[in-house]
């Protein structure tokens, strides 16, 4: 199968890798001279125009950052979706709003194209082992069609429904994401008061009621010190502003979402915007007067 891609960043490129290492070739969309040499020092064909992706691909997947990118991505004027036919697929596995996404439906269907949304849970790490979590909603024979392509990069589907459950889903995983990482740095400076050593404290919370593999991907980091950037401040900001922005549109009350938005703003205002998201416990170890993590 002809697969279209675009986005070959920290996500997208491991993901596009394990879907050519099952047997797909791969034809990359390339803005730049830069992006072009990128996809093609990878191993991929590559295109500077939607027309010239839209011709070479039976589907087409996207990872991109944000609602203003999937529109200028796919519904722009002259953007992916004035190109695609009936017969074809587009996939997306962004993090975007149920609103963006609906407009891309809209297009999409208006030409006989079939839509998955199919946003993605997991680490940089879980991508390179093919280990993501997929969350997909839209037609549900496509996803069946096309389950061996998931499975080329994902441990685990959900199909949610046939329009925008998998972006409602995703939004509220992020949330509780952003959330563990606000409690788990308010914890963590709590017990250093208490004389409880940090990689003590890890251990214990890795090993209780309240285990999270998420601890196990970030507790070299926690330890360390060191919050190079899997997920970055600014990108979860983004995500509980969508979430929030979705929760007012539609009365879904949503306070704590909101606190733990401000926790990440204070982050942003000394200087961590682009640190991974779990900085906040260096943010609270700080605030706490205990030793910096």
């Amino acid at each position: 199968m002809r697969i279209g891609w675009i986005g070959l960043g920290k996500m997208g490129l491991p993901m596009a890798q394990r879907i050519r290492e099952a047997g797909n070739p791969v034809t990359a969309f390339a803005r730049s001279d830069a992006s072009a040499a990128k996809a093609e020092s990878a191993g991929y064909a590559a295109v500077r125009d939607m027309a010239g992706l839209a011709a070479a691909s039976d589907v087409v997947f996207s990872a991109i950052s944000d609602d203003a990118a999937l529109h200028d991505a796919i519904t722009a004027e002259g953007a992916l979706a004035s190109h695609l036919k009936k017969g074809q697929t587009y996939i997306d596995t962004s993090t975007v709003s149920p609103e963006a996404s609906e407009a891309v439906a809209r297009l999409l269907d208006a030409r006989g194209v079939l839509y998955l949304r199919a946003p993605i849970s997991g680490s940089t790490a879980t991508a390179k082992a093919g280990a993501l979590t997929s969350i997909v909603s839209g037609p549900r024979a496509e996803f069946d069609r096309l389950t061996p392509l998931f499975e080329s990069f994902t441990k685990a589907r959900f199909w949610l429904g046939e329009g925008e459950q998998a972006r409602y889903m995703k939004l509220a995983v992020n949330s509780t994401l952003a959330a563990i990482s606000a409690l788990m740095a308010e914890a963590l400076a709590f017990t250093a008061k208490g004389g409880v050593s940090l990689a003590d404290a890890v251990e214990v919370y890795s090993k209780s009621a309240v285990a999270t593999p998420l601890l196990d991907y970030k507790r070299a980091m926690i330890l360390e010190g060191k919050y190079e950037p899997a997920f970055e401040v600014s990108q979860m900001m983004k995500d509980l502003d969508l979430a929030l922005d979705v929760g007012r549109v539609n009365h879904a009350p949503l306070p704590l979402a909101s606190q733990v938005r401000q926790q990440y703003e204070a982050a942003y205002l000394h200087g961590r915007g682009e640190r991974d998201f779990f900085v906040l416990v260096q943010e609270m170890a700080e605030l706490a007067g205990v030793e910096k993590s």
